[in-house]
């Protein structure tokens, strides 16, 4: 009982600091959204980011994972990560330097040719990230929770606080007003002063971590490194497949968007400042699942597991779409978010709720190859999601300008969840209730469209738009109490007596 008491305090530990450090990664929105005057500029860092999560993959080549897998298994776990270690510190100095070497026309490969130093920026960012991935999984494989997360704010935080000290002068109108500690503001340079502090947070967390890479020293087996590659190799494609769904979307609208460098920049700069309007779907959906791989791997040897994962499917479903309604009803509230600059295209929020409402039932119906030891469908299925985002972005762009970056995002989980459950039910058939589901979606979407497309041109007074809208949401969670919800309280009750 104590063990498991101890991992359900872990995970709880590990689960909500990951949440935190969400939060405050997504608490600069507000404060970059308002004081980049120019969406480009905003645009061009959501570009750089989304070449950063695909070098992360490369950078990392699955060794962390492979890390976890060979060190939990070893009697010499400061053996296993000298070799790790050693290793991913040696090729991440040489990748490091060649994006450096190449930085001029790697800058002109990504459309920014006069901004080499971009790429000096993030390449350093990414070096200086991938070299404490295992250090940290370290903490976690020694069962060091409160030293992880502590970690991990230090390196969140120091960067939440450089943004605020390079934006504040800009916020406040008095590009001054740190002139006494060297540091006078220029709008022309917001790029790099988010780059330098994302910088700054990277060195600062490695040289949290260089005590224990010096105890451990630096070494490299050779019979062992040859494991570790072979086992974390394959699941280079996974993270790729992975991270498309996640940016491609960015990648390909600064490639194929018609319109000038900055012009489709500044696109951009919009599309990912809407984004962060979708964060609390977002936030549900990874929540969920930290929280529901262990309760399931823990279900799998019940007899009723079956039912269960099928009725917190139903329950997941309903839950989100609520969020779905709440958000996608108060737009105008929630835009207040981001900066009034950023807003002219939140009519793509409700778009990119649904594709993470997607992730989070693929998430529920990728169970069965997880507790069969089917892994190898896990890279089939991700390969699937990521070229159908690729091509119908593509095929959208023309068409839909910035929303084909959300239309595609729904297309590429919407592939990987029908494929996962067409496959599933052959191996490992739940009783999911699809039609029940299905309803509930429907009448999500119709009463969505009820107020965007009829309420708000027949009512002029927002406040009275706001209470029919609280209305229709309370609509659809009665509904749900009457159908599911009621019979949920009710077994609950009786199992608490």
């Amino acid at each position: 009982m104590s063990k498991i008491k101890k991992l359900v305090g872990q995970t709880a530990i590990y689960g909500l600091s990951t949440l935190l450090v969400r939060l405050i990664n997504y608490g600069l929105a507000p404060i970059q959204t308002r004081v980049i005057e120019n969406q480009s500029d905003f645009g061009i860092i959501s570009i750089l980011y989304a070449y950063v999560a695909f070098l992360n993959v490369v950078f990392m080549y699955g060794m962390e994972t492979s890390f976890f897998r060979h060190a939990s298994n070893s009697d010499n776990k400061q053996f296993v990560f000298k070799t790790a270690n050693s290793t991913l510190f040696l090729s991440t100095v040489i990748f490091a330097t060649l994006l450096i070497i190449f930085s001029r026309p790697l800058a002109a490969f990504i459309n920014y040719p006069d901004h080499p130093e971009y790429i000096i920026l993030f390449s350093l960012i990414i070096a200086f990230d991938t070299l404490v991935n295992i250090p940290f999984a370290k903490l976690r494989l020694d069962g060091k929770p409160f030293k992880y997360v502590s970690y991990k704010l230090l390196n969140v935080c120091t960067n939440f606080g450089l943004n605020l000290f390079f934006l504040a002068p800009a916020f406040l109108k008095d590009p001054y007003m740190f002139q006494s500690v060297g540091f006078v503001y220029h709008p022309e340079k917001i790029v790099l002063y988010v780059l330098a502090a994302n910088l700054a947070a990277s060195i600062l967390t490695f040289l949290v971590f260089v005590p224990m890479m010096l105890r451990t020293g630096f070494g490299i087996d050779k019979p062992l490194l040859n494991k570790l590659w072979k086992y974390g190799s394959p699941l280079i494609i996974v993270g790729f497949a992975g991270i498309v769904n996640e940016v491609i979307d960015r990648i390909m609208l600064n490639s194929y968007l018609p319109g000038t460098a900055k012009e489709v920049a500044a696109k951009i700069g919009i599309y990912s400042a809407c984004y962060k309007i979708a964060i609390f779907m977002n936030l549900a959906v990874q929540a969920f699942r930290m929280g529901a791989e262990p309760f399931f791997f823990k279900q799998s040897a019940e007899h009723d597991a079956k039912k269960t994962y099928a009725d917190v499917m139903l329950y997941f479903s309903i839950f989100t779409l609520v969020i779905f309604l709440v958000v996608s009803l108060n737009l105008d509230f929630f835009g207040l978010i981001i900066g009034k600059n950023f807003r002219g295209g939140i009519y793509i929020v409700p778009y990119l709720l649904i594709a993470y409402f997607l992730l989070g039932v693929f998430y529920n119906l990728s169970i069965w190859y997880k507790v069969t030891d089917n892994t190898k469908y896990a890279t089939y299925i991700s390969l699937l999601g990521a070229f159908g985002t690729i091509v119908s972005t593509y095929l959208l762009i023309p068409h839909f300008d910035i929303l084909a970056g959300a239309l595609g995002t729904i297309v590429g989980y919407g592939s990987m969840s029908v494929a996962s459950y067409v496959v599933g039910q052959r191996i490992y058939a739940i009783p999911y209730d699809l039609k029940k589901i299905a309803f509930y979606f429907i009448v999500a979407m119709l009463l969505y469209l009820l107020s965007d497309y009829v309420l708000k041109h027949l009512i002029d007074d927002r406040y009275l738009l706001f209470f029919m809208n609280a209305f229709l949401i309370l609509c659809f969670l009665f509904l749900t109490y009457l159908i599911d919800i009621r019979v949920l309280l009710k077994k609950t009750n009786h199992v608490s007596q």
